[in-house]
């Protein structure tokens, strides 16, 4: 069905492919160009379309990141006088809104011993490693995703630096007469770089905005919006929730000073959004080829190829 019979020179009968094969494709490809032509040019949403992310880059660009933000950071002159000055206004404030609880929060926490030196633990280590390893999981499973993703998070941080110079802020635990308790001195873990013998390497007073949260709620967004699995979305909402807890439980930061972080994460995810025109979870999974690959990709994947000629016909008709 579907070939035709035609008679050689030699008088034998042969069947040739049919030029419905052979014509199928080429008419559909022109049906759908012309379509596209129709349509007309789609409106450029965003000022930057995804591109496929390249490792050794984006090693560098965490690199280099992380460099400069621990450089700024730990530059702001420590200006402890009106760091405390703002603790005590932070800690009037939350008086008045009936929120200032961390000091309980603090003392009840701190008499379990083997929970409060498992979150000085948490505090000093899982904001950096689980940072990381949502951005390599970004990188390897969501490339399309990624650059949106990683734009919202370096966004979110380059605005807490600015937050650490203008605003300086003293976390509970150096409060003047706020009688909280620092857990990592009382206990002799190392769970903060602010305190014991790393307090020199770090700039004591940049708790407004608390990044310890800005960092965790963009990795439990991430996780909640892309994981398929149930229990690693499960696992994206806990993530910040527990973090929120281990930062007023070891009283490194106050309840406000998570608010500064969302606030942050919120202008990040505003960047991200104003440059590639979406929220990194409704881009496309996959970085698209460039229109040329893709269509020598669709060529040799399932285009019909043209029915050679039979060997002896091929002779017959050099002869």
């Amino acid at each position: 069905m579907g070939e035709l019979s035609v008679t050689s020179k030699e008088g034998r009968s042969e069947a040739t492919p049919s030029p419905i094969v052979d014509e199928a494709a080429p008419a559909a490809n022109a049906k759908q160009d012309t379509g596209r032509r129709d349509s007309g040019p789609a409106r450029p949403r965003s000022l930057r379309s995804p591109r496929r992310p390249r490792l050794w880059f984006e090693i560098l660009l965490v690199a280099a990141s992380y460099w400069v933000y621990s450089l700024v950071r730990n530059a702001v002159p420590e200006q402890r006088t009106e760091a405390l000055r703002n603790a005590d206004r932070i800690w009037s404030a939350e008086k008045y809104l009936g929120i200032a609880v961390e000091q309980t929060v603090n003392h009840a926490v701190n008499s379990v011993t083997w929970l409060i030196v498992s979150m000085n633990y948490y505090y000093a280590t899982l904001h950096f490693v689980v940072t990381v390893c949502v951005l390599v999981w970004l990188f390897r499973c969501h490339s399309g995703r990624y650059a949106a993703a990683r734009l919202a998070l370096f966004a979110t941080t380059g605005v807490a630096l600015l937050g650490y110079y203008l605003y300086p802020l003293a976390p509970p635990r150096l409060m003047n007469g706020g009688h909280f308790i620092d857990t990592v001195l009382v206990h002799h873990t190392w769970g903060s770089m602010a305190s014991g013998n790393f307090k020199n390497m770090s700039n004591q007073y940049a708790a407004m905005p608390s990044m310890h949260i800005g960092w965790s709620l963009w990795c439990g967004l991430t996780v909640l919006a892309l994981a398929s699995a149930p229990w690693a979305r499960v696992l994206g909402l806990l993530y910040p929730t527990v973090t929120l807890v281990v930062i007023v439980s070891t009283a490194n930061h106050f309840w406000l000073d998570a608010l500064g972080g969302m606030t942050c994460l919120a202008f990040g995810y505003a960047v991200s959004y104003a440059w590639y025109g979406s929220l990194p979870h409704h881009l496309p999974r996959r970085v698209p080829l460039p229109r040329g690959r893709a269509r020598l990709a669709g060529l040799s994947a399932g285009a019909p190829i043209r029915a050679r000629r039979p060997a002896a016909d091929a002779a017959a008709g050099r002869r």
